[in-house]
């Protein structure tokens, strides 16, 4: 992975050489603590362990009664599924893979109607086993199941913490149960088996994600100049620091745009505390230049946009074409045109002084996949560290976890009597 910051510097808000020199100091004394945290297998910092401490081969063996499998289901929801769907989305197979991340019953019908169910594999994700949204789908997948005259316990497996409701199931039906790995909240576990047992199943090469993660975890070092992650993580900081508190992700590859949404995950669960916190944007180029980059470009500025892309890809020609004005087209290529689009977006926004920085990997493929998301949890974490934050809580996200329990029935709580206690003016 590669971080250009040099289009950060200068614009509005401005950030200096000088401010980011001085901000080097503070990356030296976060990289100590991530390092001790990392060595101490702490909570939260054992996810940068993961390229070392995950376990393929336990992964491989565990989904091998599903390699006849046409499909993958996963039943998550969050850091659950997103990771797993991170690779899926980027990475071609000839197993497709399905995510049932919400609880919207008109998607969850339209979705089990469709799938061939005797030839999918069903992969049950939740650490505490008592996630509310993913156990009340896989009661309605297991319904379809057997409806459809499928033994369950056959084409199921779960990926779960040491105990709770999913671990209870596994050893009932003897399900195969993969073990979410301790200390690792589940926006940071996408190089676990939360996400790679979908990647296995599917035929990719685990062992290639986690060789480009343990790259650039080699790269982590005591000054942002010498770590692609940190310089990302350190310069984003400083540009909230100044105001640019939205960072418009705009990846410019289409197989990269779940990964945006892992990102938004990742940034605003892990950063958004204590008044403090950058709101990430998902954007996709070069379709999003016709609808986000006027906001971008000329709106109000506490504005970062971030541009990601492959240096590498697949390609297609542009025939030729006598039609005027289109001549200019023919002869070239779809990924010259796309690259043409990057280039020129990424200067219309330093023209107009909005700070942008640009992360690139060689192709997209298992290990520029690896590079990519452990760089970007490390930025987080050092973008933590600065800002001194509870990086890998969410207490926010566990109240309202409180209050739906509550409203279900599901006891006494006294977040769910705020919500009957919503203050209305409805307008019809």
């Amino acid at each position: 992975m590669r971080t250009d910051i040099g289009n950060a510097l200068g614009g509005e808000p401005a950030l200096t050489r000088d401010a980011l020199d001085e901000l080097d100091a503070d990356v030296a004394a976060a990289h100590e603590r991530i390092a001790a945290g990392m060595a101490d297998d702490e909570f939260g910092y054992a996810a940068l362990n993961l390229p070392e401490t995950a376990d393929p081969d336990r992964i491989r063996t565990a989904v091998a009664p599903f390699a006849d499998s046409a499909a993958v289901l996963t039943v998550g929801i969050g850091g659950s599924a997103l990771g797993a769907a991170t690779l899926a989305n980027a990475l071609e197979s000839d197993v497709d893979a399905y995510f049932l991340d919400n609880v919207d019953p008109e998607h969850t019908s339209r979705l089990l109607d469709g799938l061939d169910l005797s030839r999918t594999a069903v992969n049950v994700v939740s650490n505490s086993g008592t996630t509310a949204e993913t156990l009340s789908n896989f009661l309605v997948v297991r319904e379809a199941m057997d409806s459809a005259g499928v033994n369950w316990t056959e084409r199921t497996f779960v990926t779960t913490g040491p105990e709770g409701n999913l671990r209870n199931l596994a050893e009932k039906h003897d399900l195969p149960a993969l073990d979410v790995p301790a200390g690792v909240p589940g926006r940071f576990s996408v190089l676990s088996t939360v996400g790679l047992a979908v990647a296995a199943i599917q035929g990719h090469d685990v062992d290639a994600v986690l060789a480009g993660a343990a790259d650039e975890r080699e790269r982590l070092a005591g000054s942002l100049y010498d770590s692609p992650a940190y310089a990302y993580g350190a310069t984003t900081y400083a540009l909230a620091e100044r105001g640019a508190v939205t960072n418009a992700f705009m990846p410019y590859a289409e197989s990269l745009e779940t990964f945006a949404e892992w990102f938004a995950q990742l940034w605003a669960e892990s950063l958004g505390k204590d008044g403090q916190g950058q709101t990430p944007a998902r954007a996709l180029g070069a379709t999003d230049q016709h609808s986000q980059l006027q906001l971008y470009r000329a709106g109000p500025r506490d504005k970062l946009v971030t541009l990601v892309r492959p240096t590498e890809r697949a390609d297609r020609d542009v025939p030729e074409t006598d039609l005027e004005g289109l001549s200019y087209l023919g002869g070239q290529s779809l990924g010259t045109l796309l690259d043409a689009e990057f280039e020129a977006t990424e200067a219309s926004l330093t023209a107009a002084d909005c700070p942008n920085v640009r992360l690139e990997i060689d192709r997209v493929d298992e290990r520029g996949l690896g590079e990519l998301l452990f760089g970007m949890e490390a930025a987080c974490v050092c973008y933590g560290e600065l800002a001194d934050l509870s990086t890998f809580t969410q207490p926010a996200v566990e109240w309202g976890k409180r209050a739906a329990r509550g409203l279900l029935g599901g006891g006494e709580f006294e977040e769910a009597e705020a919500v009957r206690g919503k203050d209305r003016l409805v307008v019809e």
